[in-house]
């Protein structure tokens, strides 16, 4: 399909009316207060959010982005939940959970009312299947690797075993049973991320290739159920009375709209019809007052990948040059203004460094002050002599076509003009399609960023081993290879985040990834809209417990 444009002013026209379509009996009349209910929630549970772009894939085996995982996150439940207020792990589709001394082997009772949104029962073997079929080879799920934790896991994924030996049983239907290869501190709470979710074998296998392309291709055993969903433009979710806790779900319906431009959410907030949205440089200054501003670091760090296919970006002076050469303080103060700060590293600032610390704190700066990029153009030029590059190549520079994203990558495309000399040809396309073409290592260098899977530093440093599922820049090292297995097997916690460290160096000297920033997030949020939470791992949003309350 191609992707049709739109100005701000016309993406507000056309989505108003995704936005506004209640019916006269279910919003309340102009200069009226809408009534509350005597638990003090307005009578009408109806949010507005902004997706940012159209949804990649609903397959659970398939899904590798926030914004899949986001949607998965609210219509799926897992084996379990993260608490709203504490972070800890409460029971989702399973009751109770033990786990063996040795930490390898888990057995999960599942609860017995739990249903799909067809009225299936969910059982031990929706868990079974949904997993096989990720690590299954021919399914091509980039998130196997997770899977592949599980004892057999990676051998079936990588073809050299078959699915029977992958440790994971349905004792009976409310008994699942899985034993991992090595123990895995975080392990349990890694079981509410989306790749762990069940799916309903009978519905998945009569969709076929069709299967979470749409909201009639998707079943859902979450909070809410995927009620709408028009490519490009709107998804709708809707409280899903087949949910066991139902009772705890506030909101009645969630309209997502899938708006690039950042002016155009921002005008839709500000007339009534989104109920967040996020603040980007231009418009940070205009709401530093604002009592509905939010700000918050976040866990995620963004960086370039530089493709090994190309002959200049095999060399990791040339790979050095690129990242040294743009002044990254500039770059996030410039492009971004929402309390984003440079990168010291690939891991980001919060995520802990598995022996009770936070790892940026005990590891220190491995990327020291910017101030390089006035000595990056001689390292660029000794690393062409060096793989017998006159120039440096014509390359394309791979991004998102959102705004952000556009400014972002034209940022640094003057900056390698300036600091280095070189023209670069910058590529924008649809998220989707820079996630799909990024997976199939059809780039040059691409920007790309990446939130933790579970809190961990290896959620950053495994994806780059010998051909991993995530390593999409083909870069290869035997002693990084052997420094992430170490850490793997190590149950010493200190030594094991000592070779961590040690793995994060040596990615940083070889620099197959470039790191730009960690994030922050300035928002501005409705004040009506209370207990909306925004995770520190995986989905965007958990709506579970969000509701209404004061709207006007």
């Amino acid at each position: 399909m191609n992707k049709k444009w739109l100005t701000a002013g016309l993406a507000v026209t056309m989505l108003a009316s995704v936005l506004t379509g209640c019916s006269s009996s279910d919003t309340a009349k102009e200069g009226e207060e809408k009534k509350e209910d005597a638990s003090g929630m307005d009578a009408v549970q109806e949010l507005n959010l902004n997706l940012g772009d159209d949804i990649p894939s609903l397959d659970v085996s398939k899904a590798t982005d926030a914004i899949s995982f986001t949607v998965l996150g609210n219509t799926l439940e897992g084996l379990v939940h993260i608490d709203k207020d504490d972070n800890t792990v409460k029971p989702g589709m399973a009751t109770d959970w033990k786990v063996s001394e040795d930490g390898k082997k888990y057995t999960f009772n599942l609860r017995k009312d739990a249903k799909w949104s067809n009225g299936d029962p969910v059982t031990a073997h929706d868990f079974v299947y949904s997993w096989k079929r990720t690590l299954d080879p021919n399914t091509k799920g980039q998130y196997a690797f997770m899977l592949s934790w599980i004892k057999g896991g990676a051998e079936y994924n990588s073809g050299k075993g078959s699915a029977d030996q992958v440790a994971v049983k349905a004792v009976d239907d409310h008994t699942l049973e899985f034993e991992l290869d090595v123990p895995r501190p975080y392990m349990l709470k890694q079981m509410a991320f989306p790749s762990f979710y069940p799916q309903n074998e009978k519905f998945a296998k009569e969709q076929g290739e069709a299967y979470g392309s749409e909201a009639k291709h998707f079943l859902s055993n979450g909070p809410f159920k995927l009620t709408e969903w028009t490519h490009e433009q709107s998804v709708t979710i809707e409280k899903n009375d087949a949910y066991w806790d139902k009772a705890n779900v506030k909101l009645n319906k969630v309209n997502f709209v899938m708006i690039k431009d950042n002016n155009a959410a921002l005008n839709l907030y500000e007339s009534g019809q989104l109920d967040q949205t996020g603040l980007v440089r231009e418009q940070v200054e205009l709401y530093k007052d604002s009592a509905e501003k939010i700000q918050k670091k976040e866990l995620g760090s963004w960086y370039l990948q530089y493709n090994q296919r190309v002959k200049a970006l095999t060399n990791k002076k040339v790979r050095q040059a690129l990242t040294f050469g743009i002044d990254t303080k500039a770059y996030v103060d410039v492009t971004l203004g929402n309390g984003s700060e440079p990168a010291t590293g690939l891991v980001p600032w919060g995520v802990a460094d598995g022996s009770g610390g936070e790892f940026v704190k005990t590891q220190g700066d491995v990327i020291k002050s910017k101030d390089k990029f006035a000595g990056a153009k001689a390292l660029l030029q000794e690393g062409l002599k060096e793989v017998g590059e006159a120039a440096f190549p014509k390359i394309k520079f791979l991004t998102s076509d959102g705004t952000t994203a556009r400014k972002q990558a034209e940022f640094i495309q003057e900056q390698w003009r300036k600091n280095l000399g070189i023209e670069i040809e910058v590529e924008p396309v649809p998220a989707k399609l820079r996630f799909s073409r990024s997976a199939k290592k059809d780039f040059d260098i691409v920007l790309s960023g990446w939130l933790p899977d579970y809190d961990d530093p290896m959620t950053y440093l495994d994806m780059w081993i010998t051909d991993g599922d995530f390593n999409e820049t083909g870069w290869s090292s035997p002693a990084y290879d052997k420094l992430v297995a170490d850490a793997t097997k190590e149950t010493d916690l200190k030594k094991r985040t000592k070779i961590m460290q040690d793995a994060e160096k040596l990615l940083m000297e070889e620099m197959p990834v470039g790191p730009l920033y960690f994030n922050g997030a300035i928002r501005l949020r409705k004040p009506y809209v209370k207990d909306l939470v925004m995770p520190k791992m995986g989905p965007d949003f958990d709506l579970k417990y969000a509701y209404i309350s004061g709207k006007k």
